[in-house]
């Protein structure tokens, strides 16, 4: 094999099996073993698996620590496939070799943890999907309470609209979410020079924003100020 035949690394009560970098044969059965084939040493003999009483067993790679530990938990026989580093000058670990049931049952409580986490996330998702429809309806009621003539409909669109995630608009601001006047009577004037005027087309034909403001700040205002009244009831 070229190198001693235990890795510092593993605890000293683990079943080491060698992957190993050069041709050689099981001392027991002859088995020619090739470069890339495992085998476990006593003392200083080689023996393929077969020979060594470890054939039973099924690799698991590394890289899942959770499956890893279970099945190693669950495998009343197992052992540590390691293989040597030339370029680190050190034995490191590529999996374990376990019982398969070991292993069918430690991808099932896995798998069962992956669901639990899934159950999990809908829960907080639910939670944060009520969380914003209370927002959103004390938003709308703040609107309704500044701008009384404003129709419960267009509460409702400007209170989604201004609160939308990530899209970086008032509603999403620390002042929105005290309801500050402030930060609600800009999120109802935004809606009402789009909504309300001819704002957006005077961009769509060119007009720099500021220009298409001033040409519709009037409208906006006659709008604001008829929002302003208490609506007359039929």
């Amino acid at each position: 094999m070229g190198r001693s035949p235990r890795p510092t690394s593993s605890p000293s009560d683990d079943i080491v099996v060698f992957e190993i970098l050069r041709d050689s044969a099981c001392a027991e059965c002859g088995e020619a073993l090739g470069r890339g084939r495992w085998l476990r040493l006593e003392g200083d003999r080689p023996l393929c698996l077969s020979c060594a009483d470890l054939a039973h067993l099924v690799f698991l790679p590394r890289g899942d620590a959770a499956l890893t530990r279970r099945a190693t938990k669950h495998s009343t026989l197992h052992a540590v496939v390691v293989r040597f580093s030339r370029t680190r000058k050190r034995y490191e670990r590529q999996g374990i070799l376990v019982e398969e049931p070991a292993l069918e049952r430690a991808e099932r409580e896995c798998l069962a943890d992956a669901d639990a986490r899934g159950r999990a996330r809908e829960r907080a998702a639910e939670r944060q999907a009520a969380r914003d429809a209370e927002y959103l309806r004390q938003f709308a009621e703040r609107i309704g309470g500044l701008y009384p003539g404003c129709p419960e409909a267009e509460r409702a669109v400007i209170a989604e609209r201004a609160g939308l995630k990530y899209s970086g608009r008032v509603g999403r601001t620390a002042a929105a979410k005290r309801f500050e006047a402030e930060a609600i009577d800009l999120a109802v004037r935004a809606h009402v020079r789009h909504t309300h005027t001819r704002y957006d087309e005077l961009l769509a034909t060119g007009w720099a924003r500021h220009q298409a403001r001033a040409a519709v700040a009037a409208d906006v205002e006659q709008a604001l100020d008829g929002w302003r009244r208490e609506p007359v009831s039929a």
